[in-house]
């Protein structure tokens, strides 16, 4: 609807309408030994610690206004981490008119929205293929709200906030809410696709596909890296140490892997 302050509908009671937004995230990297799996999986214990996470989770709490009202967190063993807000209404600011339209949101410098009961969680997910050369993190975000704000807001500061090679993103809006009349309304803005919501510049860096459910107030973005750089996706050392042949052979095994998370499927390459 992207409605001025006054335009907007008076409701009936408090807006019941709840938006969920899941954001997974993925980093692929080649290992060609055991040593190196091992010493790529502690690295990204390290870097996305419990810790670390909770310090992402709470700028998107500062983005979307929230009050934590409770925090759990796991390191797990051998590796993963996991991190639960439970959060209600922060400090009522006034609601900017911006934040009703299909735009990036802001990076965690100041408070802008307002919601009432909530939950944010994240949840790691390190593994590796059998014959160990290939090695995924992911990360997987939810963020749900009730009230007048979309947690697409919190997107832009999601994706800064990791090294991600895919994301795969959902957004959906449940329930209704209800007009003075007792009209339901089951979303309370307008919405044709959450690439809307991510800036130019990084959109620019990704292969992206939208699948949109509007009559049920669904939304899936699938975003591929566009450029590919071998030297991204050896730890430990530089495509300079391989030959040509082994070079060819990592490189196309680090897209199939790319592309078969992209599309959901799995690729046999040629030769297998």
């Amino acid at each position: 609807m992207n409605l001025t302050p006054e335009q907007r509908v008076t409701l009936h009671g408090f807006n019941n309408l709840t938006k969920s937004l899941s954001f997974n995230m993925y980093d692929i990297c080649y290992t060609k030994t055991k040593e190196e799996r091992e010493a790529y999986l502690a690295y990204i214990d390290e870097q996305y610690n419990a810790d670390r996470l909770t310090s992402i989770l709470k700028g998107v709490a500062d983005i979307i206004g929230a009050h934590v009202l409770n925090i759990a967190k796991q390191d797990y063993v051998p590796q993963g981490a996991s991190v639960v807000y439970l959060v209600s209404e922060g400090p009522v600011v006034e609601v900017p008119t911006e934040s009703f339209e299909e735009s990036p949101g802001p990076l965690p410098d100041n408070v802008v929205l307002q919601l009432d009961k909530s939950h944010i969680t994240v949840h790691t997910y390190p593994e590796y293929h059998p014959d160990e050369g290939i090695s995924t993190f992911r990360a997987d975000i939810d963020v749900s709200t009730c009230g007048e704000i979309s947690p697409l807001k919190a997107l832009n500061f999601l994706i800064h906030s990791f090294d991600t090679d895919i994301m795969t993103i959902d957004y959906r809006v449940r329930g209704f809410t209800r007009d003075i009349n007792g009209h339901k309304l089951f979303i309370d803005h307008e919405i044709s696709s959450i690439q809307n919501y991510i800036p130019d510049e990084v959109k620019d860096l990704y292969q992206m596909i939208d699948v949109n459910v509007y009559q049920e107030n669904i939304f899936h973005t699938k975003c591929k890296l566009r450029a590919f750089d071998l030297n991204n996706y050896l730890f430990g050392h530089t495509k300079d140490e391989l030959d040509p042949e082994e070079q060819q052979e990592i490189t196309e095994r680090l897209i199939s892997e790319m592309d078969e998370i992209f599309y959901g499927k799995n690729i046999v390459m040629a030769g297998n």
